[in-house]
């Protein structure tokens, strides 16, 4: 049996918590993984002086893959971004956010079945911004030809491997026309490559409405960095929230899936968290390392505890604690 090599950073708040689920299910479904475990955010700031230690970009260059929990980012203080800088280091560029509809899971939607591709590097994430005079602070939104047009096709790969129909690009073009301009003009010449994907278009607020009116409409959606960031927050408020969605973030050479929910201090140490989104995560891991059947198998085992409602954490209407969710899920792992 391969043995595989993946860099682990539990995280802040409920983040050891969840990722130790994750590793409890991972091991009893069997397979076989070394993990180089790091801190980062508060923990390593506190303990080494920096937020995000040369030591952890180096092993996710390695191992070329790593599973993550929640990280601190603070509002208007602290430091920068750990997620923002490890996507830029580590040139990961896509982010990817599958959602769907979970069973046992309350929404007020049927089979939603929906992902949303993220450019990861450029846009108004770029950071680049300075104060014009007192009182006035500028901004500047990066939009590239190169990054616009791996972003679309990468949107457009993943459908097609994946047996999606459709592409929608989500934009602000009647607004910014040179910017979000190029990202259309990138999309329209990619989508001309795959002639066997639809393909469509939509204004960013126009597509957050018919996302709440109806999701079931869409397929795969890209747009750029800001845009994503609040969709795919969104689209996870679809299925039961940032707490049953994984998320994986996608480069040439590295990937990094995380739970993409926050860290719930007021929780933390509690045995009280929902494992689900950093399971799915792994789930997403596996498949990139090239553990299928495993991955389906955990996937099937944690369907059938949430359908089943009984061992759910607290968020999910139940009463379990982690420990007992995650006992539940091992429990019904089916033999390979």
């Amino acid at each position: 049996m391969m043995t595989h090599r993946v860099t682990l950073i539990p995280g802040d708040g409920i983040g050891p918590e969840v990722s130790a689920a994750a590793l409890r299910v991972i091991e009893a479904a069997g397979v076989k993984i070394e993990w180089e475990r790091f801190d980062v955010g508060n923990r390593a700031q506190e303990l080494l002086g920096t937020s995000l230690p040369d030591d952890v970009v180096e092993s996710i260059k390695r191992n070329g893959v790593a599973l993550k929990g929640p990280v601190t980012t603070e509002i208007g203080k602290g430091f920068t971004s750990v997620n923002v800088r490890l996507r830029k280091a580590l040139d990961l560029y896509a982010n990817l956010r599958p959602v769907r509809k979970l069973p046992g899971v309350e929404s007020p939607f049927g089979d939603v079945d929906l992902v949303v591709v993220r450019e990861n590097t450029e846009d108004l994430y770029a950071g680049i911004e300075h104060e014009v005079v007192p009182g006035v602070i500028e901004s500047l939104k990066i939009i590239t030809e190169k990054g616009s047009t791996r972003i679309a096709d990468f949107a457009f790969s993943y459908a097609q491997t994946s047996g999606r129909k459709k592409v929608t690009a989500i934009h602000k073009a009647n607004i910014m026309k040179r910017s979000d301009g190029l990202f259309l003009e990138c999309f329209r010449r990619v989508a001309a490559g795959y002639p066997d994907i639809e393909h469509n278009e939509m204004i960013v607020d126009t597509a957050c409405m018919k996302l709440v009116m109806n999701p079931c409409q869409f397929d795969v959606l890209v747009m750029e960095n800001l845009y994503g960031d609040i969709i795919s927050d969104l689209a996870a408020g679809l299925v039961g929230g940032l707490g049953v969605v994984p998320g994986a973030n996608l480069g040439e050479n590295a990937a990094i899936f995380e739970a993409v929910h926050g860290t719930a201090p007021d929780i933390a140490g509690k045995n009280l968290a929902n494992p689900t989104a950093i399971l799915l995560s792994a789930v997403m891991m596996l498949r990139h390392i090239g553990e299928d059947p495993v991955a389906s198998r955990i996937e099937a085992a944690l369907d059938k505890v949430l359908a089943g409602r009984e061992k759910t954490t607290p968020d999910l209407g139940g009463k379990a604690s982690t420990t007992e969710f995650t006992d539940a899920v091992i429990a019904a792992l089916e033999k390979p």
